[in-house]
């Protein structure tokens, strides 16, 4: 087989559930990358809200290699030093008593919707099985969290679907209300909307399902797969908004690059989820445990926590600028480093155009459905990368409002 590898072998090879860029990315360094021609990009995608402490990052490195040196992999036979030591900083930094360690934000919501049915089947009965979620959300990709995602393009090819999960009205009260009764077993909602335009609940919403599923005996599970780790300021987004779940699912930016994902729960909850109950092979493993106990060594301290919003404050007044000179965005909303830019109606529909002219340009962005830029980068991105990338950006925007629409 040749040694060289092309973008065009994606096409040949991969099977086409994505449409990646047109370059590859082969080495970085905190946020900025180069390609197979040595060209830079200035990341702020950060995997998705992953890297959360950049690219190659050496503590993160040594914490990896020292523990490579010593176990891989047992199984679910076995426990290892490193995912207890993890499984304690989260239950001290959090609300939780419990922990279960998988492997994504998808096999952490997954357990948590398990364990609310399991919950409520032993303490209630088998009649206490309703989901309520909300449209526009997105869970991961699992059968029955596709289903819980609020958006049927991801669910509706794969009917049919897991029953007893309806969907209410984002940030309406009144909505979720109507949907929520005494054979509710949970509700599931993501403190911001990250897939679905990055949209932040209002406190009065989070408040009112708190007490909704509070009256009806059922779970509030939080997905922080996107809004964890520090990405909002807090280390996890209901310390911000100061309302506490009984689950939290946790995943991305927890292995700052290496895959884990964790559900973290009550002792009371937990006591449901017995042997057998449940289980994965990779999830636990002393890798993942070593490099994210490093991960939130590191996030978990107020030097990053309170850079977050200064680097949120720096970016939005470059993208004020570029919005002074071109009335490209209606506005730009989220919360610490989770940030989407509305596009202003005349560009509505077009947000994969902008993104794919600043890669050109050598920025990094994402999308968050087709009207909203999102931004995710690393918690320490610099000032210096913020400029550079925003200049990059501009020259893009630029580019796109002279542009007819395709």
């Amino acid at each position: 087989m040749s040694s060289s590898i092309t973008r065009q072998n994606f096409d040949e090879w991969m099977i086409p559930v994505y449409a990646p860029a047109p370059f590859i990315p082969v080495r970085a360094e905190r946020s900025t990358l180069w390609d197979q021609q040595g060209k830079s990009y200035i990341d702020f995608a950060g995997g998705i809200a992953v890297n959360a402490l950049g690219h190659a990052n050496p503590e993160l490195r040594k914490a990896l290699e020292e523990q490579a040196g010593k176990l891989w992999h047992t199984g679910n036979g076995y426990t290892n030093e490193p995912i207890l030591r993890l499984a304690k900083q989260l239950i001290d930094a959090t609300f939780a008593d419990r922990v279960f360690f998988c492997n994504s934000g998808a096999e952490a919501n997954e357990a948590a919707l398990k364990l609310a049915r399991k919950y409520a089947h032993d303490v209630y009965g088998p009649q206490k099985s309703g989901i309520v979620a909300f449209k526009n959300a997105f869970h991961g990709r699992t059968l029955f969290t596709v289903t819980a995602g609020g958006q049927p393009a991801y669910s509706q090819d794969f009917a049919p679907l897991p029953p007893d999960i309806s969907h209410a009205v984002y940030n309406d009260l009144q909505s979720a209300a109507a949907l929520i009764d005494d054979n509710t077993c949970a509700v599931i909602v993501e403190p911001i909307q990250g897939e679905g335009g990055v949209v932040p609940a209002e406190p009065a919403f989070l408040k009112g399902l708190r007490e909704l599923c509070d009256r009806h005996n059922a779970l509030l599970i939080f997905d922080e797969v996107q809004t964890g780790v520090g990405r909002t300021g807090s280390l996890y987004a209901y310390m911000h908004y100061g309302v506490t779940p009984d689950v939290l699912s946790t995943a991305k930016a927890l292995g700052g690059g290496f895959p884990i994902g964790a559900m973290l729960t009550r002792e009371q909850f937990s006591r449901s989820m017995t042997v057998g109950t449940h289980g994965t092979t990779y999830g636990g493993n002393p890798l993942a445990g070593a490099v994210a106990g490093k991960v939130l060594d590191i996030v978990n301290t107020p030097d990053v926590l309170n850079g977050v919003k200064q680097r949120h404050d720096a970016i939005v007044e470059h993208i004020d600028a570029i919005n002074r000179k071109h009335n490209l965005f209606k506005a730009v909303r989220g919360v610490g480093l989770l940030m989407g830019c509305v596009l202003s109606d005349n560009y509505a529909g077009r947000a994969k155009e902008l993104l794919q002219l600043a890669a050109e340009e050598g920025a990094m962005v994402l999308i968050a459905g087709a009207n909203v830029v999102r931004f995710a980068p690393s918690l320490i991105i610099s000032d210096d990368e913020i400029g550079v990338g925003l200049e990059r950006f501009a020259r893009a925007c630029e580019r796109f409002v002279a542009k007819a629409p395709s």
